[in-house]
């Protein structure tokens, strides 16, 4: 998916833009990807990590080994959906499932 379809995404939520470079990783929850709703949220990137967790289902796991790290270039193996709203910056969360889709943000994700 193109950069182009991220800021559009950015554009009509009216948040800027902010890269998820392929070779960063995102916290993947891959044992649950096949699971509705697909979520996402963003903390600000630490290190090589995009801040991006991604999990499917109703529910955020604690457990230490929920999350795995994957480098963007290889998330549309497992969740190609969520692609779009990569570009969404720190501080955003996305809900999607099916045609259902809610953007919004989020500002307890950026308290340190």
């Amino acid at each position: 998916m193109s950069e182009a379809a991220q800021r559009d995404v950015c554009a009509r939520f009216g948040a800027g833009f902010a890269a998820a470079p392929d070779p960063l990783k995102v916290g993947i929850a891959l044992a649950t990807v096949g699971l509705a709703p697909l979520n996402g949220l963003r903390h600000p990137p630490v290190g090589d990590t995009t801040g991006w967790y991604i999990w499917g289902g109703e529910d955020l796991s604690a457990d230490e080994d929920f999350f795995q790290p994957l480098c963007v270039v290889h998330l549309p193996d497992h969740a190609p959906s969520v692609i779009r709203y990569l570009g969404l910056p720190p501080g955003w969360r996305f809900l999607i499932a099916g045609d259902h889709e809610d953007v919004w943000f989020d500002e307890a994700l950026l308290a340190p």
